[in-house]
Formats: structure tokens, C-alpha cells, sequence
């Protein structure tokens, strides 16, 4: 019996507003991007401090929010997937507009690399340590839009990003993926290690949730028969 290639779980798209400029592509089990992927994601993917090639994965973050960035390499690296995002947003007013509208943007990318649930093990969690942190994420491929963030973070901001915001960039992601998350820090002094941690745990839970099951292909885990509804 011959064996049939598995569909590409990849998405790329530009998303523009008068808040933010967005180019994205991914690739939900790393390797190559869409070939309609924008020409500037590509160009710049050697460039800048979050940006990272292997022969399983090409990594390219740009928010102009150096922490975001390090946050979302964090999240592709540990996910397995191939990433390159670049935005260019209106941080002359501050951090708000460029954090939630790239988190929503991959959140969107996510959801339509992913397509059905069919198939696939639905649920995931994880834990991930830095050093003195530890932190916990629990995922469903739901269709059901819901998140809980506990990072604990007492510092204003680390580096240019608001620690506010990084909940925040989690609740838009969900939202925007369509997964309901739980994402706690259960520990922790050092609030860079708290957030890092939670992103890398984040990001394992998530390769759990999107692994193919063999022998389920086709299968919709859930009871109800559907998850698009």
C-alpha cells in the first residue's frame, strides 16, 4: 500500500490596520513555508536577535518589541514550528496595539494551519522549568475561545514590554486560534523566567495538542462528533 503524504498545516497572510502592519507565515510541523508567503518575511528571515534556522525549522520574529519577540521564539522553537513574523506598529503611542494585534495574528495563522481537529490528540499540557520558575499549560483544541493566565508578574515592564501584556497576548491568541488555555506560573522570583517559562510550556502543551494520532485519522476526539460547532 502506498503511503499518502499529510496535508501541509500551514498558513500565510498579510493583516493590516492603521494600527499595525502584519506579515505572517507558518508552518505547524516546521520545514518550509506556503509558497505565497510574502517575499520581506522571507528576506529577513537571517536577520535580527529572533531569528533561528535548523533543518527542521526556520525561525524569524520582528515585532519591534525586542521581549515579544523573544517570547515568540521561545513559543515556535518548543511548538516545532516554522515561524516569521514581522510588524511594523505604531509604538510611537506604546506597546498595546503591536503585542495584541501580532498575538491575534498568530493566533489566526494557527487556526487556519490547523483546520480540523480530526485526527489529532486534542488535548495537551506541559510543564517547563527556568531555573528557579516553573510553569504549567494545559490546552484544548476546542473551537471554544477561552483562556486563564496566572503569570504572577510584579515588574512594570520587561525590556519595552508591558507585563500587562503579556496575559493579554495570551487571552488574544486564544481567542484568535479558537483553544481554550490554561496557563499558570507556579513559581518563580525573576519575572523574565516567569514569562519565559510560561510561553515554553505553552508551546510543549500545544505540540501535544496538534500531534496526529495514528490509526484516528479522520476521528473527531469528542463526543459530540464535532468540534466545528
Amino acid at each position: 500500500m502506498g503511503s499518502e503524504k499529510p496535508i501541509q498545516r500551514w498558513a500565510a497572510f498579510a493583516r493590516d490596520t492603521n494600527e499595525t502592519k502584519i506579515q505572517i507565515a507558518m508552518n505547524l510541523d516546521g520545514g518550509e513555508f506556503p509558497p505565497d508567503t510574502d517575499s520581506r518575511l522571507t528576506a529577513a528571515v537571517s536577520e535580527g536577535h529572533a531569528s533561528q534556522s535548523s533543518k527542521s525549522q526556520t525561525i524569524s520574529v520582528n515585532t519591534g518589541i525586542g521581549f515579544l519577540d523573544h517570547m515568540l521564539h521561545a513559543l515556535a522553537k518548543h511548538a516545532g514550528w516554522s515561524l516569521a513574523l514581522a510588524c511594523k506598529g505604531d509604538l510611537h503611542i506604546d506597546d498595546h496595539h503591536t503585542a495584541e494585534d501580532c498575538c491575534l495574528a498568530l493566533g489566526y495563522a494557527f487556526a487556519t494551519a490547523l483546520g480540523s481537529a480530526a485526527g489529532l490528540a486534542r488535548f495537551g499540557s506541559a510543564y517547563a522549568p527556568l531555573d528557579e520558575a516553573l510553569s504549567r499549560a494545559v490546552v484544548d483544541l476546542s473551537n471554544r475561545p477561552f483562556a486563564v493566565v496566572e503569570l504572577g508578574l510584579r515588574r512594570e515592564k520587561v525590556g519595552d514590554l508591558s507585563c500587562e501584556m503579556l496575559p493579554h497576548c495570551l487571552h488574544s491568541f486564544a481567542q484568535a486560534a479558537r483553544l481554550t488555555l490554561h496557563v499558570d506560573c507556579l513559581r518563580g522570583q525573576n519575572d523574565h523566567h516567569r514569562a519565559e517559562s510560561a510561553f515554553k510550556a505553552l508551546a510543549v502543551a500545544l505540540r501535544a495538542a496538534t500531534a496526529r494520532i495514528p490509526g484516528k485519522e479522520g476521528e473527531v476526539p469528542s463526543t459530540k462528533g464535532t468540534l466545528s460547532v
